[in-house]
């Protein structure tokens, strides 16, 4: 038995030139959780979107190329693309967190490294730090279940907020 997931990809060309747009969508435009991202980050994030749809949970892929020129679009553009509603969301960021807590809120989540100095085989430290589908797929899971419970202030996600890790982190770049 073969399942099917329809959802709306937008094209992105105009919102490219906007700094942030939708480029995927459950039907109906009303999400649940929004993944945000850029770069190599937006196809991580669109298939955790075609994960989170298949168990019919409405997710929507934000690809944000540029924070300083989507901060100049007008408010009504800036919340038809982060509708203030939908406060479940999820950053991803393999480079610094720094900043995401904005587009986030204080209800989400950025899923990102925020030390320096790990080495090892690309796949594993993806792993490691939530880089995969299925992490995501869990973070925008938590965040929904937590939806009514009290605010808690945006949380980064990545190595330093699981105990042992930095044990874990020099256990494998002594094994290299």
């Amino acid at each position: 038995m073969t399942r099917s997931v329809h959802y709306s990809v937008r094209l992105p060309a105009s919102g490219v030139a906007r700094g942030a747009y939708v480029l995927g969508d459950a039907p109906g435009g009303k999400p649940e959780v929004i993944l945000i991202a850029s770069g190599s980050e937006v196809s991580l994030a669109v298939q955790a979107h075609e994960k989170l749809l298949a168990e019919g949970i409405r997710s929507r892929v934000v690809s944000m190329p540029s924070w300083d020129i989507f901060e100049h679009q007008t408010q009504e553009y800036q919340e038809s693309v982060l509708p203030p509603d939908v406060q479940a969301r999820v950053a991803v960021e393999q480079a610094s967190t720094f900043g995401w807590e904005r587009y986030v809120g204080a209800k989400g989540r950025v899923i990102g490294m925020h030390t320096f100095g790990a080495s090892a085989p690309l796949k594993e430290l993806q792993k490691k730090f939530g880089f995969e589908p299925d992490q995501v797929v869990s973070v925008a899971k938590e965040l929904l279940r937590r939806k009514q419970s009290p605010a808690a202030p945006a949380k980064v996600t990545g190595e330093a907020n699981r105990p042992g890790d930095d044990a874990s982190i020099a256990k494998m770049i002594g094994s290299l």
